[in-house]
């Protein structure tokens, strides 16, 4: 299975922009079945080829990169968001609508990166890894965004369908919820799992 993304694989600037609304739409339909919410204010979203291909057009877009060694630079920065086959790649997202509520609550939460989980079944809670390419917090505040990895041991990977419940949360003292995703979101996340 190809799994980074290589020059070959993006469009043109010019050929972008003649596919950019269609696009959009699909890659907001794939992103709803890959995106779950843990309590009210945390929401992740689970990377793959396809959300990081799109991530990459528009930065591209926005920034107006052409040249050959900018987009590899932008390769070389999103790649690593890509599943490598036995682990899940999520951005998580801390969402306070209020500017001043979303500040307070972020002071509240340093940490919480670090205190994120996954339980397949009946095994123990496996805590994801946070912001692997640069810190996101300081002592007294966290980031809105982090980028996690929830790296699966070979068996769960391999005997993992959508019959066995899924359930991610959190442990933070200040935030505490879990969620138990949906078959939809199973059947796409287990997707991304190299389970030869």
């Amino acid at each position: 299975m190809k799994k980074k993304l290589v020059i070959q694989d993006l469009f043109s600037l010019e050929d972008y922009s003649k596919i950019r609304e269609s696009l959009r739409r699909e890659i907001l339909a794939h992103k709803s079945s890959r995106s779950i919410a843990i309590g009210n204010h945390v929401r992740l979203l689970f990377e793959d080829r396809r959300t990081i291909q799109y991530q990459i057009q528009e930065m591209l877009r926005v920034e107006k990169i052409f040249e050959e060694q900018g987009i590899q630079d932008e390769l070389d920065t999103y790649n690593p968001l890509i599943p490598d086959g036995n682990n899940w790649k999520a951005t998580m997202l801390i969402e306070y609508p209020e500017q001043e509520q979303r500040q307070k609550a972020l002071s509240l939460m340093v940490g919480i990166e670090d205190l994120v989980w996954v339980q397949i079944g009946d095994t123990a809670k496996l805590f994801a890894i946070a912001d692997e390419d640069l810190d996101r917090s300081t002592s007294d505040k966290t980031s809105s965004v982090h980028f996690l990895r929830f790296e699966l041991l070979s068996d769960q990977v391999k005997n993992l369908d959508a019959s066995i419940p899924i359930v991610f949360g959190i442990d933070h003292k200040n935030y505490q919820y879990q969620t138990n995703i949906c078959t939809t979101t199973k059947e796409s996340i287990i997707k991304d799992l190299d389970q030869t």
